[in-house]
């Protein structure tokens, strides 16, 4: 539970950096209606769309986690994921060179979908807005997808990027609405929270990782190295068929 509640906090605190990331396309989205509320039913709906996309997202990596967690590495993995994330902060230079947004030509068709929708005005379109959106190459989204494979659980890799997804939902909504009122003075100070929430997710993985019995925190044993329960529930298969009436062996007392 700890890591959905981390997975919500990325997204809300770090929703002020995807307004320099998705601000522009809040800030032109094709709102419909006369009324404020109508109008804030449709910017709902373009985060909803976005949510949609992380959500699946969740479920494709969660998917891979899951894959990791049959091998008997999801203790591996999760102190791997904690590790990078907190390196992401502190190294920034080593990830930068890694920038999917430079390979623009596979995000042409995203764009394009876009363009096509903000030329209508209905929330259709808003929603799909919000689909496409999802889509962009975004360094925040990539640290949840990260979140979500640590998981090693399809439903809650789906959950982390729902909530990452909501958390971010709230100043975004605003943005579309009202416009840049966030002053570049308070950005500045918010976003100065955002690496720590970024560190604290990464000790929590590692933590969740090393299985050091904390409360809350640190999933049983036997869910980090499935193969070895696995082997424990076979052997223990053995020795009631071997204890059973029914063995060969048994002894029978009349």
């Amino acid at each position: 539970m700890n890591i959905l509640i981390t997975a919500f906090l990325l997204g809300l605190m770090g929703s002020l950096h995807c307004v320099g990331m998705c601000g522009p396309i809040a800030l032109s989205l094709p709102l419909r209606g006369e009324t404020i509320v109508q109008k804030i039913w449709g910017s709902v709906l373009w985060s909803l769309g976005r949510i949609v996309t992380y959500s699946l997202m969740g479920a494709l990596f969660g998917l891979i986690g899951v894959g990791f967690k049959l091998l008997g590495y999801q203790q591996a993995i999760s102190i791997t994921i904690g590790i990078i994330m907190i390196l992401s902060i502190f190294l920034p230079a080593i990830f930068k060179k890694f920038n999917p947004g430079s390979m623009l030509s596979i995000f042409h068709p995203v764009r394009k979908g876009m363009q096509g929708l903000f030329q209508e005005k209905n929330n259709r379109a808003l929603f799909l807005i919000g689909i496409f959106n999802g889509l962009l190459p975004c360094g925040l989204v990539y640290l949840a997808i990260a979140g979500a494979i640590g998981t090693a659980d399809f439903l809650l890799a789906t959950a982390y990027m729902a909530l990452f997804g909501l958390g971010t939902l709230p100043l975004l909504v605003v943005i579309s609405m009202l416009g840049n009122i966030v002053s570049q003075t308070i950005r500045k100070q918010i976003t100065k929270v955002v690496p720590a929430v970024v560190i604290l997710i990464g000790i929590i993985f590692i933590l969740r990782g090393l299985s050091l019995g904390i409360p809350y925190l640190s999933p049983p044993k036997e869910k980090l190295s499935p193969s070895s329960h696995m082997k424990m529930n076979r052997e223990s298969v053995t020795k009631t068929i071997e204890n059973s009436c029914c063995h060969k062996d048994s002894v029978v007392i009349k």
